[in-house]
């Protein structure tokens, strides 16, 4: 209703003339002034195998040397490496920042070599997206890595794209704005760099990969634009070694059959590569990134956590009426889950008691066996007692006969004795 509302207001704006001078004419000379004042950002993403020139290229593009060790083909999976520089041409700064990927295309097993270069995206956009939501936000001193411009370096075959190269593109163009450049492009003849490029051309659009496109919709620089999108997939050179070519000093790179001028237009497009991506499209390649890419990457988000901007009768929705809604299904789903808990914890505390109980049971069943057994063989014990009691009393009473036998028998020895004795005597004096 307020759009509504707005639309109507604008249709009835009315255009009038000024009488003098008022000054909000110099608001372009504003913005260019506070915007040289803050600075730019630019963040480009390198994707390619090793060994295709990657580094050297960006040391080529920049005119400087960027710090970096070379990457060996040993890499166990995808890594991506991410290095922020600060350049100064004249009185604008640049924040540069070059992604590489590290192990590109090095494993046997290429399958799921895009997956990391996706999530790195999709993580950048997320961050953004985090700090966009923030209560308190700070996005004019935030440090925005969103990637705005993604160089697929493809090899030199002469032939035709690897697999691997249109999965991870297709993977990407939704993502990213893609510029193919055929990598170390003096490996081929002119005329198999011919058909390679057509080659390429074909193979993108058959497979449905959509790469940046140079916009011709600004009078200034549609026409340089329009010749160059012809000109794609870019086949270039890099080297940082400087030759002396006539008079001059040029970057090129020395050969036993002769020398390949980077700059030259006659030898590689590098010179071209340079005017589309840095002097003349790379505010729109910025501006594609937060308005194409990041605006999808907030959209899908966004309706996932359910937030639209129309409800089913494709009435507008406003975002307090989706916050409530959303929170109103959130409390009632965590209503849902604390019941579901609740009736858990209660189901679990049952069996535990019935577990318990039935330990108890067990217990004592087992008690009431120990203590029969117990009880038996206490009796069993006192049974044999009495019965050795029994046998030691025999045995004293038998030992106490025998001794009184004994003591009979020897008084009665005794007597006898006495008695041959006398006899012994008596007829000794006879």
């Amino acid at each position: 209703m307020a759009a509504a509302e707005v639309a109507r207001q604008g249709e009835g704006c009315r255009t009038v003339p000024l009488s003098g001078h008022v000054g909000f004419d110099s608001l372009p000379d504003q913005l260019v002034n506070k915007s040289v004042n803050h600075g730019f950002c630019f963040n480009i993403l390198c994707v390619g195998e090793t060994g295709l020139g990657k580094s050297t290229l960006m040391d080529t593009l920049f005119n400087t040397k960027f710090e970096g060790d070379p990457a060996s083909h040993s890499q166990p999976g995808v890594q991506l490496k991410s290095s922020t520089y600060d350049l100064q041409e004249s009185n604008v700064n640049l924040k540069l920042t070059i992604v590489s990927t590290v192990g590109f295309g090095d494993q046997i097993n290429k399958e799921d070599s895009y997956k990391p270069i996706v999530e790195f995206i999709d993580a950048q956009f997320e961050a953004y997206l985090q700090e966009e939501l923030k209560i308190r936000r700070v996005l004019h001193n935030y440090h925005d890595t969103r990637i705005h411009a993604c160089l697929y370096f493809i090899a030199p075959t002469g032939h035709s794209l690897k697999s691997l190269d249109l999965v991870t593109m297709k993977k990407l163009d939704s993502k990213v704005n893609i510029i193919p450049i055929i990598a170390k492009s003096d490996a081929i003849s002119k005329s198999e760099l011919t058909k390679f490029k057509i080659k390429i051309t074909s193979e993108l659009v058959s497979n449905g990969v959509q790469i940046y496109q140079f916009p011709t919709d600004d009078e200034s620089v549609a026409e340089i634009n329009g010749t160059m999108n012809a000109h794609l997939p870019f086949a270039v050179i890099g080297s940082t070694e400087e030759l002396k070519i006539g008079n001059k000093m040029m970057k090129a790179r020395q050969y036993p059959w002769g020398t390949v001028q980077v700059e030259n237009e006659a030898h590689c497009d590098f010179v071209k590569l340079r005017e589309m991506l840095i002097r003349v499209n790379m505010e729109d390649l910025r501006e594609q990134t937060h308005t194409r890419h990041y605006e999808l990457y907030r959209r899908c988000k966004l309706e996932e956590m359910g937030f639209k901007d129309t409800d089913p009768d494709s009435k507008p929705f406003s975002l307090q009426e989706t916050y409530e809604a959303k929170r109103n299904e959130f409390l009632g789903e965590l209503q849902k889950k604390e019941e579901a808990m609740r009736q858990m914890f209660v189901q679990r505390v049952k069996e535990k008691e019935a577990e318990l109980k039935e330990a108890e049971k067990e217990l004592h069943e087992k008690f009431d066996r120990l203590k029969k057994l117990h009880q038996d063989e206490k009796k069993k014990l006192e049974d044999k007692k009495k019965s050795l009691d029994d046998e030691v009393n025999a045995f004293k009473q038998r030992k106490t006969a025998a001794e009184l036998l004994q003591s009979q028998a020897q008084q009665a020895g005794g007597s006898q004795t006495l008695k041959r004795d006398k006899e012994r005597k008596n007829s000794g004096f006879l």
